[in-house]
């Protein structure tokens, strides 16, 4: 494979920018473009090691770097690898790549050098996937996900099943194939017993996905009120800027705002919708029906009652309309005298928090909340989970072929029937591992990689 090389810093100004090349001539290509003070050759340098010195291009100078070599295979790709560091200017890292290209290096396509790694042994597929969640990880909770799964959590769990298979499908081929030879007969008992037990272990793999998904990519949330309740002022506190326009005159908010915000271990994205009645104003009757729209497709609704004033007709038909999604009754203005009759809307809402927006009180009661509502807390992550749908979808695959592998034998079916059927298993494991996987589903995984990675 040609000798690859990126920027694997981020493409901003910063302490460091490092250059990475990667492939059977990159000691060669570093040694063109890098001379260590001292008189030593890079080609002389042993792997983990380290050298000070000047990139140049064609013998000018472009700036001090220290250039790290990793010989093949104790590297991360498993190749040799050379990366030179320098000051963290866009235009400095930028020209030293143009010299390592200039002399004889490609450039390396999104996630190349993690694909690499992956083509070449040093991870699985699941775990080469966990490399952009880790570094996409923007709280504790994804951090320990993405961090156990890099480790292979999911590989290992699935090679011990993929074991299993194995074992069953040889004893089901000898049987098969050598009816006349002295082999003892596979008892359908053992099977059973055998296979039950890896469905239960693959099933275990996807029970946690949804909170696991929730925890990476966000809660589709929307916030939704009467009008002048507070929804905005809400968001806005949320937000942590003044994303919507709070004023205090009814229907100020005629279109759906959205923002992702961080809470606590949760991101919510966010939508203000417009305040919920009847009105005659034809602008705001569209927002009003987009507002629906909105809470029909979200998985989260935060319901904002003013606290100040009782309950009137339009939040009960707020309260009628979200009776089957995920909610949590958020009762604000609790810097105002309490007018509101809570025992009514503790009749309709498991989960309701007392909230000032205006004053940035209570909202930590309402991260608690949200975390209860979905089975979120450090402990919901202890077991192996899929990182994303690529996963979900073979393990799905998987324990589907093995239930029916399942029903085949309490139904009374042949063998070969049954062999079919664990072999089929069997492959869906093998493609989750990356094992047994085309080129455009390795080239769809690696395309949603940063460049550099």
């Amino acid at each position: 494979m040609a000798t690859i090389a990126a920027v694997s810093t981020p493409n901003a100004v910063g302490g460091i920018a490092v250059i990475r090349i990667s492939g059977d001539e990159a000691i060669a290509v570093a040694e063109k473009i890098f001379t260590p003070f001292g008189g030593k050759k890079v080609a002389d340098m042993d792997g983990y090691t380290c050298a000070y010195g000047i990139a140049h291009d064609n013998g000018q100078r472009i700036d001090d770097c220290i250039l790290t070599i990793f010989k093949a295979p104790h590297s991360y790709t498993g190749e040799d690898t050379a990366e030179l560091s320098c000051h963290g200017g866009l235009f400095v890292s930028k020209k030293i790549l143009r010299a390592a290209l200039k002399n004889g290096a490609t450039t390396a396509e999104a996630g190349e050098f993690t694909k690499r790694a992956f083509l070449n042994g040093k991870l699985d597929l699941t775990q080469a996937e966990a490399v952009m969640d880790v570094i996409s990880a923007k709280g504790e909770l994804e951090l320990k996900m993405a961090e156990t799964l890099r480790e292979g959590a999911v590989f290992k769990a699935a090679k011990k099943c993929s074991e299993r298979l194995l074992k069953l499908l040889s004893g089901l081929a000898a049987w098969t194939d050598y009816p006349d030879e002295d082999i003892p007969e596979v008892e359908p008992e053992s099977i059973l017993s055998e296979l039950e037990y890896v469905r239960n272990d693959l099933s275990a793999l996807i029970v946690d996905y949804d909170r696991g998904r929730i925890v990476r990519d966000g809660v589709a949330t929307a916030i939704v009120g009467r009008p002048n309740v507070g929804k905005s002022t809400l968001f806005n506190c949320l937000s942590g800027c003044e994303r919507s326009i709070v004023t205090n005159i009814a229907g100020t908010t005629r279109d759906v705002v959205e923002e992702s915000v961080r809470l606590g271990d949760i991101t919510l994205r966010l939508s203000d919708t417009a305040g919920i009645r009847d009105t005659e104003d034809i602008i705001e009757g569209i927002g009003v029906d987009i507002a629906w729209k909105t809470v029909e497709s979200s998985e989260l609704v935060l319901a904002v009652f003013d606290g100040s004033c009782p309950l009137k007709a339009d939040d009960f038909e707020i309260i009628n309309k979200i009776n089957n999604k995920k909610c949590v009754a958020v009762v604000n203005k609790t810097d105002e005298e309490m007018m509101l009759d809570i025992k009514i809307l503790k009749e309709y809402f498991i989960q309701i928090v007392y909230i000032s927006a205006k004053e940035n009180q209570g909202i930590s009661n309402l991260e608690d909340s949200i975390k209860q509502l979905f089975e979120i807390n450090s402990d919901s992550f202890s077991s192996v989970t899929a990182a994303n749908e690529r996963q979900k979808l073979c393990i799905e695959k998987a324990v589907s072929s093995v239930s029916s592998a399942i029903d085949a034998l309490c139904y009374g079916e042949m063998l070969d029937a049954v062999n079919v059927l664990v072999d089929e298993a069997e492959q869906y494991l093998l493609e989750l591992t990356g094992e047994r996987i085309t080129d455009a589903v390795v080239d769809e995984v690696f395309s949603r990689f940063c460049v550099g990675k």
